[in-house]
């Protein structure tokens, strides 16, 4: 595939570049992370208003811009160059993309345009049990929340771990199973408001300060049926999935931002840093290792803008579909579509995983016995590489998910 950026690609990147140059400096990452929001509220109400970023790829008729995924990866490639704090990758690469896959018209319409207003944030919560063993899978075997069906509604009881920006929004999308159900059968997901009285949210202390997560913890809650995305009588699983693909492509847009600034911030500095006379970059074993890093750079730009030009595809076969449904070719497009989109994602977040934490690490070493100190950047960085890497699965687990789907000419891997 040939890659380039159209005109208008290239101004919302210079765009992103200059506005996230000015407001997320590393004295901003730092006041921001400090705080129980994780985020300035000023900034990002500037941000909805002025950039309007989280209406990017809502589309129009729900009030966003309607543009596609590969200008959403740009986004997240710059927001994560600077390690921007905000609801952004929960509100958007999560929570607007459950409503688009696995929401039907009416939640469309309730929840996108006060989405895209910048009045409303959301996340999605999947993990329901911490000490479950396949936890780490992110798969149908990890949704251990209960929804038993009572009268014209559910009763919702269990806890969502690991939940990004959960104590701060206003919207909670999350997954439960009917009693009784298995695997990926009767996997639910539901729409629930935060400020419910049943809804307990609290911020959980994690490794990387720059990104909050929260845990959420309901007990007999009663939720009617119009909070089932996409109705009731079927699983929500495929859609689901579909949604934390496509959330594992922002991820790893992110972390190939991450890894590029990182790389950078550590020439520099070798460039600086005097050893026998001369800087440290001269060195032929130093030039060797920031090569090493420019190449992971590199591949891991061309895994992520391959991975968002596929979801771009997603996305347009999903309208295709609804406004021609009866055409089989268009039914035949998005399942052609839809049966790569796993294998796009899960190269991107294994490889750009390995590829930011592998710049990461890097940072830390050559920048010698400051490298881990406060003062210094790389250990910020350092830790969102670590985060990054497990949240939604690391390099292992979507390596395995490719070699099970090369293996099954069926069609994408399940769990």
């Amino acid at each position: 595939m040939e890659f380039a950026f159209t005109a208008e690609q290239a101004m919302i990147r210079e765009s992103a570049e200059r506005f996230l140059q000015d407001v997320s400096t590393s004295e901003a990452v730092r006041t921001a992370m400090a705080t129980d929001r994780g985020f300035d509220p000023e900034l990002w109400e500037r941000l909805c208003q002025e950039m309007y970023w989280q209406a990017l790829h809502i589309p129009e008729e729900y009030g966003g811009l309607g543009l596609g995924y590969v200008e959403l990866a740009i986004l997240f490639e710059e927001m994560g160059r600077r390690l921007f704090c905000s609801p952004f990758l929960a509100t958007v690469a999560m929570g607007v993309n459950a409503l688009l896959i696995a929401g039907n018209e009416a939640q469309k319409r309730q929840w996108l345009p006060q989405i895209a207003q910048g009045s409303l944030t959301a996340t999605l919560g999947l993990l329901s049990s911490q000490q479950h063993r396949d936890n780490r899978r992110w798969d149908a075997s990890s949704v251990q929340a209960l929804a038993r069906k009572e009268g014209d509604g559910y009763v919702l009881s269990g806890s969502w771990y690991y939940v990004p920006d959960g104590h701060t929004v206003g919207l909670l999308i999350l997954a439960a199973r009917e009693d009784g159900s298995k695997g990926e059968d009767g996997v639910r997901l539901f729409a629930v408001s935060a400020n419910n009285e049943g809804v307990k949210c609290g911020w959980t202390p994690t490794m990387d300060q720059t990104r909050k997560q929260a845990k959420i913890e309901i007990e007999s809650l009663f939720v009617s049926a119009d909070c089932c995305l996409g109705g009731e009588g079927t699983s929500d699983w495929s859609a689901l999935e579909q949604v934390l693909q496509l959330a594992s492509i922002a991820i790893a847009a992110e972390q190939a931002g991450g890894a590029r600034q990182v790389m950078e911030l550590t020439i520099d500095y070798t460039r600086e840093r005097v050893q026998f006379g001369r800087p440290i970059a001269s060195f032929q074993a130093i030039k060797h290792r920031a090569a090493d890093m420019m190449l992971q750079v590199e591949c891991a730009k061309s895994a992520v803008y391959y991975a968002a030009c596929v979801a771009d595809e997603v996305f347009k076969s999903l309208s295709c579909s609804e406004q021609a449904s009866s055409e089989q070719a268009s039914s035949e497009q998005a399942s052609e579509v839809k049966d790569q989109l796993p294998e796009a994602a899960a190269l991107a977040k294994a490889y750009c995983s390995d590829a930011f934490f592998h710049c990461a690490a890097e940072s830390i070493q050559l920048h010698g016995g400051v490298g881990f100190t406060w003062e210094y950047d790389p250990h910020l960085y350092f830790k969102r590489a670590k985060s990054s890497e497990t949240f939604l699965g690391d390099g292992g687990l979507h390596r395995e998910r490719i070699a099970r789907q090369l293996l099954d000419d069926s069609g994408p891997v399940k769990g």
